[in-house]
């Protein structure tokens, strides 16, 4: 017996309403969870930090975004291509997405190094 392949495009389906978000979980195995976000324009609630369990790791696929993280003074700007490595506990948000385009995440949720 063979296992089941998946398979998907990550840029496709990106037309959502105006100031809608939408979150795709694409795999989800021992502690490893893997997310396409397509944002339009969102940006994390004033004074809201994320504080996450475990690691994540995020590519920014289309669009643009700023990311800042507790005792920075400024967003740091993301691009096409632009990725990072977030540690476990270290407090982050979405500080600002592309209104004018979609911005396309691909998030890797790992358990803590």
């Amino acid at each position: 017996m063979s296992a089941e392949i998946s398979a998907g495009n990550l840029l496709t389906g990106l037309a959502l309403a105006p100031d809608t978000e939408r979150i795709d979980q694409l795999l989800s195995r021992d502690g490893v969870r893997i997310e396409r976000i397509v944002s339009t324009g969102q940006a994390s609630p004033p004074d809201f930090w994320y504080d996450q369990d475990g690691d994540e790791f995020v590519l920014l696929l289309a669009g643009s975004a700023g990311v800042q993280f507790a005792g920075e003074d400024a967003p740091r700007e993301l691009h096409v291509g632009d990725w990072l490595v977030i540690p476990a506990h270290l407090r982050h948000r979405v500080a600002w997405t592309s209104p004018t385009e979609p911005t396309v995440w691909l998030a890797v949720h790992l358990p803590p190094a």
